[in-house]
């Protein structure tokens, strides 16, 4: 199998916050008209109205996705700042709280009458990828086995250390956050298409969901695209870090849909989801700092040992796109220089100051500078 139409699309979302103060600023909305004169609909509101999210045009390589990325930011980054405003991408605010900004948009006003606390609090950011698979039983293979990998990359992208300005001892506080509400998580493997329709049908039939397409698990099929969305990772600090995941996550899709493609309905043995949801606490504490959990050998495994071990899985379809000697160099680097979290963990520990954190991560989400410290 090769690797034509397997498109990518990224989805960004971001904080806005005072440029004075740091704090979250509630002003997505009156900044929107702004940014989509120049962005169009590449930039949309989010739940909250301290929030902004870009999506990527669908591209064919990850070069474009870095350009377009880039290209994103820059301007949302500059249209924002015209009104006194900074654009943070980190999975959490270091230190504002999510009472500076406790409403949600008009738009999901029924997220927050039916899910009411959770809604408020979820002040949060991640990225979510789209992987172009138009086939629906293939889409549904490759939910099916992407499973077991995602805890590294869960790793691999942690930003989101601080909450309410503490240090939560997590590297992504955001996975934590999110994995309370009920349509989150790793999903079972499905017999088929059929069989995963019956199910969304049916958590809509019971009003488990109020919309087929508020199905939040970590890998779905989509409910507009003909992609398989995997949203399992915080927001990029950098272009750098977005890039890395983008590709990984391709990567990772390809390979599952080769795998099925040869072995047809002989999938792997189902993982049991007690040890998924295990491993995906895991790499939320820890990041790439400790031990991960090996799904498959129900063991656990240094990080970099995991990551190594995904990175090799992922190479013949890395190779094959063309991305394996920029995903494998970012990879290495991250595991060389931390993770995002790392990243604001030293600036913390160097200063003391949760300001200067988001300095840098205001300074990093431009795309403008490296990862130092």
């Amino acid at each position: 199998m090769g690797t034509d139409g397997f498109t990518i699309g990224v989805e960004e979302e971001f904080l806005v916050v005072d440029a004075a103060t740091g704090t979250l600023r509630p002003d997505g909305p009156a900044l929107l008209p702004a940014a989509r004169e120049r962005l169009g609909e590449d930039v949309h509101p989010e739940l909250h109205p301290s929030q902004l999210e870009i999506n990527t045009p669908v591209e064919e390589t990850l070069g474009d996705v870095r350009e377009a990325v880039t290209r994103l930011r820059t301007v949302l980054a500059e249209t924002v700042a015209a009104a006194g405003c900074r654009l943070a991408a980190s999975g959490t605010h270091p230190f504002s709280s999510w009472r500076d900004d406790p409403v949600v948009n008009p738009e999901y006003e029924v997220v927050e009458r039916e899910y009411q606390q959770l809604a408020r609090e979820q002040v949060i950011c991640g990225a979510h990828v789209h992987v172009g698979i138009d086939d629906p039983e293939l889409a549904i293979a490759v939910v099916n086995r992407v499973g077991p990998w995602l805890s590294p990359i869960v790793a691999l992208a942690a930003n989101s250390p601080f909450w309410s300005g503490r240090d939560t001892g997590y590297a992504s506080y955001r996975t934590e956050l999110w994995r309370r509400w009920p349509m989150a998580g790793t999903p079972a493997p499905f017999a088929d298409r059929a069989e995963y329709e019956a199910v969304v049908e049916a958590l809509f039939a019971t009003g488990a969901i109020d919309d087929h397409a508020r199905i939040y698990w970590d890998v779905r099929p989509s409910a507009k695209f003909p992609t398989v969305e995997f949203r399992v990772a915080d927001v990029g600090m950098t272009v750098d870090d977005t890039v890395m995941i983008a590709g990984l996550v391709r990567g990772l899709a390809v390979t599952a849909a080769r795998e099925a493609e040869r072995h047809g309905a002989h999938g792997p043995p189902p993982v049991r989801p007690e040890l998924l949801r295990a491993a995906t606490w895991r790499a939320a504490r820890y990041g790439i700092s400790g031990d991960l959990v090996d799904v498959e050998a129900a063991t656990a495994a240094p990080a970099r040992e995991l990551i190594g071990r995904l990175l090799g899985r992922l190479r013949p379809a890395l190779e094959d796109l063309g991305d394996w000697d920029e995903v494998s160099g970012l990879v290495g680097r991250t595991l060389s220089d931390g993770t995002a979290a790392d990243r604001q963990r030293r600036v913390w520990a160097a200063t003391g100051d949760l300001r200067a954190v988001l300095d840098l991560v205001v300074e990093a989400t431009g795309g403008v500078v490296g990862r130092e410290p």
